[in-house]
């Protein structure tokens, strides 16, 4: 991913989607007015920041990836696989007005000029754009949406809803805890066996580095995960970027829930038509 700077405002982009022309990126906590631990470009209202600074780091951020503030749509996250469809009325929701829906990890709309906004701090985010169709979506994939595959749940609802070609989209996954920083106990994963196979065990785990004498600790790869989750929803291998910034390793560039805990900021995803 490239790391970029306008107006003072940091964020990353893919080189597939810059190339493909649709706006979009990936915040990190560098240019906003936020104070203390939300230092400075927070996008979370329910961090304990307040909504004066949240919403001028969202004219901020708008401005620099040069999007539309006031037709934002946000998500509500719940760790779940629930991907809604949103379309014009949708515009503004969770910004300007109340959100209508809960438990929503995954947006996905054909709307132009309506950016779509979903949250992070260590959860792997996913985008997605099919030029053909001209649909976006983004998904929060954490580990239990990561089992879950809420990629192939968003690739199969583009499909579903507005008849997308998997041979045409384009996914993205974007910075969140790497395979060399997020140590897992025993129960996630066997879930992650279950979910990829035994055959996927090696390329998905290892002993923890963390603490190596302890057999119920794992190292988790989160990129690997969607990367193959990508792969078994149809979409071509070289339809996939994949991040290289670790939001654990550059607790400067970015909110990270395992060093900082609750008491941090929020990154941001967006995307828009």
């Amino acid at each position: 991913m490239n790391l970029e700077n306008k107006n003072g405002v940091s964020f990353l982009t893919f080189d597939a989607f810059k190339k493909a022309g649709v706006k979009h990126g990936f915040s990190t906590r560098i240019g906003g007015v936020s104070e203390g631990v939300f230092d400075s470009l927070n996008l979370g209202f329910n961090r304990g920041d307040s909504d004066e600074n949240v919403r001028e780091n969202y004219h901020r951020i708008a401005n620099a990836l040069d999007m539309n503030y006031d037709r934002m749509c946000l998500s509500k996250q719940t760790h779940t696989t629930n991907v809604i469809v949103v379309d014009e009325k949708d515009a503004g929701n969770g910004l300007i007005k109340p959100l209508p829906y809960d438990d929503v990890d995954g947006l996905i709309t054909n709307v132009k000029d309506m950016p779509l906004v979903t949250f992070y701090a260590d959860c792997v985010p996913l985008f997605f754009y099919d030029p053909v169709k001209e649909v976006v979506a983004l998904s929060h994939s954490g580990w239990r949406g990561t089992v879950g595959k809420i990629g192939k749940v968003t690739i199969e609802k583009m499909c579903a809803e507005f008849g997308c070609d998997k041979n045409d989209i384009l996914c993205g996954i974007a910075p969140s805890i790497c395979k060399d920083c997020y140590e897992v106990s025993a129960d996630v994963a066997n879930e992650f066996i279950k979910a990829f196979g035994e055959e996927h065990k090696s390329e998905l785990l290892r002993p923890s580095t963390f603490n190596p004498d302890d057999k119920d600790k794992y190292m988790l790869d989160l990129w690997a995960a969607c990367r193959l989750v990508f792969l078994e929803a149809g979409i071509p291998e070289d339809h996939i970027e994949t991040t290289n910034y670790c939001t654990r390793c550059n607790p400067k560039l970015f909110y990270s829930h395992r060093i900082m805990g609750a008491n941090r900021g929020s990154l941001a995803a967006f995307i828009s038509l």
